[in-house]
């Protein structure tokens, strides 16, 4: 194996965001080289995941470039999506004016991008801090991208207090854990780790406290609703997905390689957490008129839904994870593209902007439709497919109890996704005149959300393969 496959997503992006640099000050006397970027980027991220796809997929797991990274299915997998939905980002960028102006946001979302690809790899602690910084850092810009927004640059500063304070907590934790074990080899400190003592629940609680922070779990999820409610609305969906995923595949390997006595142990307490997650992200969300806080509730909601295959701890739960991610990347970048979409034809994110959207643009509407109804978990989309796997690895592991609150609450939530579409099909517009203010969709845009329409449908109707790579990820983890 050549040394450079397994890190070939990273170096490409690399490349990748170099020459998006250094074409930007070559294209400032071109008119149309704004659109150019957007187009350079997707496309480029279109290749890398093709290269990779083709030349990069592991065999067996190894440890790579001194025990820092590791090469293997699980890690694979997710760089994949992490560069599926950068793709998808950069076309969504492109209909946002003050992001497709500059270089530098799509520079900081290649970055961001690299980061993701490190965390979802990583095999040792500092490898995964460096990680888990070269994600933040540029999304704590990009929050606050829109420098004359008051919200946006209220947004990014939320984002980067908290994310710092928790970082600290993390990395604190990290020290205590070489202090104790003299290594940071993530798949050398499991033997340090055999009991359930008051030493390494306290060390446990340091580390997952800044990775709850980023996968938005109860009670650190609080940033999260004006966050993406400042951030620029493309922005608001890449955090709401990869981030979130990149911050659960850190957890499932931390706790499969690091803490599998601790996990089995704290099985309660992460069953509980994930109840709270759930019940708080879906009751918030019950009461919000701007969509755009509704669906950061709704992704507290969802953290929670996933964490129902961690407390399993088996195989099916760990490969229920990984599909219920999946999905819900396809799924939450649908819904913040047409988010996005009303916002600049509206200027408004509330509720009410939505009203006669099916008179406006059908296919928008539709779109819409396919979105919200697999966040609610409904047939025959990609949400009901993956709620079903996490629901089955709980009964499966004897949590029955946890199932039927996960269950309860996909009913809670199928009630405010069907607001919005109450709003979208049923309400008309003030003055009934829907054809004189048609819902335009740009080129970027339209591609964005074509494939994620057949993402959605593709992996909730022919779930098959997906799931059996999911499967093969979770196989890695034991």
């Amino acid at each position: 194996m050549a040394p450079i496959l397994p890190i070939l997503p990273e170096v490409l992006l690399l490349v990748l965001a170099i020459l998006v640099l250094v074409l930007d000050p070559f294209l400032k006397k071109d008119a149309n080289h704004r659109p150019f970027l957007g187009w350079f980027t997707a496309i480029g991220l279109l290749v890398i995941l093709t290269l990779n796809i083709l030349f990069a997929h592991p065999a067996d797991p190894i440890l790579v470039f001194g025990g820092m990274l590791r090469f293997d299915w699980l890690g694979f997998l997710f760089k994949m999506f992490f560069i599926f939905a950068a793709g998808v980002t950069a076309l969504f960028f492109m209909d946002t004016e003050k992001l497709n102006q500059r270089a530098e946001a799509y520079l900081l979302l290649l970055t961001a991008t690299i980061g993701m690809c490190l965390m979802a790899s990583a095999a040792d602690l500092v490898m995964l801090y460096l990680a888990i910084e070269t994600t933040s850092i540029p999304l704590y810009i990009l929050a606050g991208f829109l420098s004359g927004n008051d919200k946006s640059s209220e947004s990014g500063f939320k984002y980067l207090l908290f994310g710092a304070l928790t970082s600290a907590v993390m990395l604190y934790g990290f020290s205590l854990v070489y202090g104790f074990a003299g290594t940071t080899s993530m798949y050398d400190l499991a033997i340090h780790f055999s009991n359930f003592d008051l030493l390494a629940v306290g060390i446990t609680f340091l580390v997952l406290t800044g990775l709850a922070f980023k996968v938005s779990l109860f009670p650190f999820h609080f940033w999260a609703p004006d966050v993406y409610e400042g951030s620029p609305t493309p922005v608001a969906g890449f955090l709401s997905t990869a981030s979130k995923a990149a911050g659960f595949a850190v957890i499932l390997r931390l706790l499969t390689a690091v803490f599998p006595v601790i996990s089995a142990d704290w099985s309660m307490i992460l069953a509980v957490l994930a109840t709270l997650t759930m019940t708080v992200g879906n009751l918030i969300a019950l009461v919000q008129k701007n969509v755009k806080r509704m669906l950061a509730y709704s992704s507290i909601a969802h953290a929670g839904y996933a964490m129902i295959g961690v407390v399993a701890f088996s195989q099916l739960g760990m490969a229920s994870v990984v599909f219920y991610l999946i999905a819900y990347i396809l799924t939450n970048l649908l819904a913040f593209g047409i988010v996005g979409i009303v916002g600049q034809i509206t200027g408004s994110d509330d509720m009410s902007a939505y009203n006669g959207l099916s008179r406006r643009n059908a296919s928008l509407s539709l779109a819409a439709l396919v979105a919200f109804l697999s966040l609610a978990g409904m047939p025959p989309f990609g949400g009901f497919v993956a709620k079903f796997f996490v629901f089955s690895a709980a009964i499966q592991s004897g949590w029955i109890w946890l199932a039927v609150a996960g269950v309860m609450n996909s009913i809670i939530g199928l009630y405010y996704y069907l607001n919005v579409l109450k709003y979208i099909y049923l309400y008309r517009m003030e003055n009934q005149d829907e054809e004189h203010h048609p819902v335009l969709v740009s080129r970027p845009v339209a591609i964005g959300l074509v494939i994620l329409v057949v993402g959605v449908l593709l992996i909730g109707t022919l779930f098959g393969p997906w799931f059996g790579f999911a499967n093969h990820a979770a196989l890695n983890l034991f």
